[in-house]
């Protein structure tokens, strides 16, 4: 009797693109799925709360979208397999590897100083691959990383971590944010349209289960 195949976890996790060419620069992958999401949104809406009655009904944009979730790191699998670099440096990599979303390079660094000592006046923000937030082929979104919360709970010998958790908010950046011509947007778009696909085979209700026949 063969025994039943299960099928593949998939993961979810992180794509750091170029936001120009949208090749592929890191993909960061979650070691394990998070328990919850949450994901919460703020309408863009125009009125009554600006004063103009009739605009009510009227919204400015895409609501802001957030993520929130909580995530575990833990070097076990690897320590018992003997992976060198776990060996050497626990879960630093895997760490350093979504710390380093929310810094700069020190090569941009380094170079803004040196454009300041040579007398630039004006000189760009700094800018940083565009992260991809992926949770199953069906949601793959632009985000933006607005929180990174990182509590490490055990260490090896060498006081390299080797259990962490991580909390992580994401900021969905929509073609208000990010325009119609860059890469981030045709991604955004395919994923609002993605939820109106499912809105539309979302079963349909009829006003009875109100206990009403009809609009007043």
């Amino acid at each position: 009797m063969s025994s039943p195949i299960s099928p593949r976890l998939l993961k979810g996790g992180i794509v750091l693109i170029d936001p120009d060419s949208g090749t592929v620069q890191r993909v960061i992958v979650l070691q394990y799925n998070p328990d919850t999401l949450t994901r919460s949104f703020q309408i863009k809406g125009v009125g009554p709360e600006g004063g103009d009655r009739s605009e009510a009904l009227r919204l400015k944009g895409p609501a802001v979208e957030s993520f929130k979730l909580d995530a575990e790191i833990d070097a076990t699998d690897q320590l018992e397999v003997d992976d060198p670099n776990t060996a050497q440096f626990g879960i630093q990599p895997q760490l350093a590897a979504l710390e380093t979303m929310i810094y700069p390079t020190t090569s941009q660094l380094q170079s803004n100083n040196n454009l300041a000592n040579i007398g630039t006046l004006e000189i760009a923000p700094m800018q940083t691959p565009l992260a991809l937030f992926v949770w199953s082929r069906n949601r793959i979104v632009p985000v933006r990383i607005t929180e990174l919360s990182i509590t490490e709970e055990a260490f090896d010998p060498a006081l390299n971590p080797i259990r962490a958790k991580i909390s992580l908010g994401l900021r969905v950046l929509s073609v208000d944010d990010l325009g119609f011509d860059q890469k981030g947007s045709s991604i955004y778009l395919a994923y609002q349209r993605q939820k109106e696909q499912f809105a539309s085979k979302a079963q349909a209700a009829a006003l009875s289960a109100f206990g009403i026949g009809g609009i007043p």
